[in-house]
């Protein structure tokens, strides 16, 4: 049976394939296929308010009633204020790049081959007293030799325009003539009495680095070009001995481990000196006549009148005046030998006894306000038992 039931699927599956037949379509029918147009069934209209128009004719449409408007929101409120906010953020940019550059006047003019030479700072044209305003309370005025010299008046009056608007006034000198003598002293004079401060430069372009320099360090502290100096005991040794000349940094190293501290190598003999290694005669005797040879320049002592001058035929006014002359040299030459000579040694030993002087009344003072704060309780604590007394 199983047999039978497989053969008669066989012969059912034979059948279905021989009955399905795939047509394939020629080249001349898929041609025409492509060229006959089907007709369209809708025709869409161009909107659709076009298309429901019809329904605003019919007697059943009522107009929908007029939208009120939605209170704004904070969102809104934000976006409105954002363009104020945005216009008057270029008032601050432009008062900012004002602040920070050099305004000209203009006077200076346009052409000014000054201005070629500002190239660390910017700059902008303003309507100014001054020629250059440098910050807020800084400016300066341009001067040029060569015009000074034929309008010699000008700049009294443009320093009589600034009034005291400003604490510091530069007058900028450009020395663009060859006898610089005279128009200077001129224009010193000026700036001296009316209190400004002269800089002279040769060229244009040490011009606008004076000008670029003021503008950068407007508000930097006064104590920024003072030189720097360490604070430990080797680095001040090494300053203050190196100014003495041929003295280098390892001679200083050396004599601060022979000797230990500045007193000890000031009372150093020549001799002591010239034990330590590396430290020549030169510099021995250099070292030893810094520290020893006075402050004073020595004047040397006139020489003594020729006898040959003092005639017999002199006149007798003559005789006195050769006399006092002589009385006043030995005066001056007693006063010399009384007078102790300062050295630098000397000098410094007077230095810091004073300054041990001050530093000893201080704690004194300070000693004597701890007494008396001492005092008072003490004061107080005798006048309780005394008052207890008197009550009783």
């Amino acid at each position: 049976m199983n047999r039978e039931e497989e053969q008669q699927r066989e012969r059912d599956d034979e059948k279905n394939r021989s009955s399905i037949v795939i047509k394939i379509p020629s080249y001349q029918e898929v041609e025409g296929s492509h060229s006959k147009s089907t007709p369209s069934l809708f025709t869409p209209s161009p909107s659709f308010s076009q298309a429901f128009s019809f329904v605003k004719s019919s007697q059943s449409y009522t107009p929908p009633p007029p939208a009120t408007p939605p209170p704004p929101s904070s969102r809104q409120v934000e976006q409105s204020d954002v363009p104020s906010s945005s216009s008057s953020s270029p008032s601050l940019s432009s008062s900012a790049q004002s602040r920070n550059a050099i305004l000209v006047s203009h006077r200076q003019g346009k052409g000014n081959p000054l201005l070629k030479h500002i190239r660390n700072v910017r700059w902008n044209f303003a309507d100014i007293v001054c020629d250059y305003l440098l910050g807020q309370t800084s400016c300066a005025l341009y001067l040029s030799l060569r015009y000074h010299l034929l309008h010699p008046e000008y700049l009294y009056y443009r320093i009589r325009e600034l009034q005291k608007n400003f604490k510091l006034r530069v007058v900028l000198c450009h020395v663009d003539v060859e006898d610089v003598i005279k128009p200077l002293l001129e224009v010193t004079r000026t700036a001296l009495l009316h209190d400004c401060t002269l800089l002279c430069a040769w060229s244009l372009e040490e011009c606008g680095r004076y000008l670029e320099t003021i503008k950068v360090y407007e508000n930097k502290p006064a104590d920024i070009i003072q030189g720097q100096t360490d604070t430990d005991y080797l680095s001040r040794l090494t300053h203050a001995l190196t100014t003495v000349r041929h003295v280098n940094k390892t001679d200083v190293v050396t004599l601060g481990s022979t000797f230990g501290s500045l007193s000890h190598i000031m009372d150093a003999s020549m001799e002591d000196l010239a034990r330590c290694p590396g430290i020549g005669e030169r510099k021995v005797k250099r070292l030893y006549d810094t520290f020893h040879e006075p402050f004073k320049r020595v004047i040397p002592s006139c020489s003594a009148v020729p006898e040959n001058l003092v005639d017999n035929n002199a006149e007798p006014s003559s005789v006195n005046e050769v006399v006092e002359v002589d009385n006043d040299m030995e005066d001056a030459s007693k006063r010399r030998k009384k007078e102790p000579e300062s050295t630098v040694k000397s000098a410094l030993s007077a230095a810091f006894a004073q300054y041990s002087e001050k530093i000893g009344k201080r704690d004194n003072r300070a000693q004597g306000k701890k007494d008396e704060k001492g005092h008072a309780p003490e004061t107080e604590a005798e006048n309780k038992p005394s008052d207890e007394g008197a009550a009783s």
